[in-house]
């Protein structure tokens, strides 16, 4: 653009010259020669003037940005742990640096929610509302919708209790809000459950939901954590509950089972943190979301399948199995024999399940523990003596 400007510059300048020139001639000779010259400089001057324009409109012109491109997340989860929410199982020490004979900044108490702003091998950098340091995350949950947003979420322990006993309500219990699990979710951009497990549990769930996925189904989660004194208020409403009406008493305790393989009466694997409850789902319609720096799925139109009874009924009419099988063992299940009320739906979960290293529960179809996070745990777990009801997780970036 520059060359043709000067091209046209000088070109007026030869003929303002040239006008110049014939002021010595004759008077008719001039009149004529600068008529002619008054219009070449016209013509050359619009014609200037009318690339100036388009030149102008050619450099002022806005350029979209293009669109990033998203990221698919290659790692043990479908997200990265940046920037979601942890949470400290039981009382930890938050660390100077990555190493366990560094200096004690503070202690961070059981429950305390922080975010994941690093993965250094054994240890999370996270920061609290208050402090930042570094803890081993063999003693943390994670928030797993934070970490695969594929899975379907519904806690309804948190907006309306199914639990159920032969059938029959338990007073007090079920369709009750039983504890807050709910909260605005800034990495999601919308409220979402809060549903924490060991770190080390949710990426055997996510290979869990990836072989789902890839047949079409999904995952539906009903809890993870779940605090004691839910468990507690529960199991002492279903034991009254029991002693008023003798069907509900056989459902539970008619050999070879009794009452503590329905609801545990003690602290139970969803308070350690290694334990979910689980149903199937076929997806109708799914799409692709964007979370942060990275592309992920959404399930957004689906079916619950048919199962040997509704989710949370604590009678035998639940089992997996025709009788009790050590729950501590990750093979005994292999040896036992299913219940006659397992249909394909329910034995399709389990097949996503224990290929992931889940093991399932003699005594419940939706229930499934991880028994390597419980004994890496062993000694110092979680006593669910407190509630998870927030969260800190922002959008994943990817690193520079």
């Amino acid at each position: 653009m520059r060359i043709n400007k000067n091209w046209r510059r000088a070109f007026i300048g030869i003929l303002t010259g040239a006008v110049l020139s014939a002021c010595s001639g004759s008077d008719d000779q001039t009149e004529t020669d600068e008529s002619e010259a008054n219009s070449a400089v016209e013509a050359v001057t619009s014609e200037e003037a009318a690339s100036s324009e388009t030149s102008n409109e050619e450099e002022t012109a806005v350029v979209q940005p293009e669109e990033p491109e998203l990221l698919v997340y290659e790692g043990d989860l479908e997200l990265p742990v940046k920037g979601a929410t942890g949470y400290a199982s039981v009382r930890m020490d938050l660390k100077a640096t990555a190493d366990a004979g560094s200096e004690m900044l503070s202690a961070l108490e059981a429950g305390t929610a922080f975010e994941v702003v690093e993965e250094v091998g054994d240890w999370w950098y996270v920061q609290t509302e208050t402090e930042s340091g570094w803890v081993q995350h063999l003693y943390c949950f994670i928030n797993l919708p934070d970490v695969i947003p594929s899975i379907i979420y519904d806690n309804t322990n948190t907006y309306a209790s199914k639990f159920v006993s032969s059938g029959k309500a338990i007073p007090g219990i079920t369709g009750v809000a039983l504890y807050d699990g709910k909260a605005y979710n800034m990495r999601l951009g919308k409220v979402s459950d809060i549903v924490p497990v060991l770190y080390s549990m949710s990426k055997k769930i996510y290979l869990a939901q990836k072989a789902a996925l890839a047949e079409g189904n999904s995952l539906v989660i009903y809890e993870g954590y779940r605090p004691f004194s839910v468990q507690k208020m529960t199991v002492d409403a279903l034991t009254n509950l029991a002693a008023a009406d003798p069907e509900v008493m056989a459902g539970i305790n008619t050999y070879p089972w009794d009452t503590n393989w329905f609801i545990a009466t003690n602290v139970s694997n969803h308070q350690m943190g290694y334990a979910i409850d689980v149903t199937l789902a076929k997806i109708t319609e799914q799409q692709e979301i964007v979370i942060g720096d990275y592309a992920a799925t959404a399930i957004t139109g689906y079916t619950e399948y048919t199962m040997p009874t509704t989710i949370h009924e604590l009678s035998m009419a639940s089992a997996t199995f025709t009788g009790p099988v050590k729950s501590s063992s990750p093979t005994a299940w292999l040896q036992a024999t299913l219940a006659d009320t397992m249909n394909e739906a329910a034995i399709l979960l389990q097949r996503y399940s224990t290929e992931a290293g889940l093991t399932p529960l003699a005594s419940e179809w939706w229930h499934f523990n991880d028994l390597d996070a419980r004994y890496s745990t062993e000694g110092n777990s979680s006593k669910g003596e407190y509630f998870l009801d927030a969260t800190m997780s922002e959008a994943p970036e990817a690193a520079e």
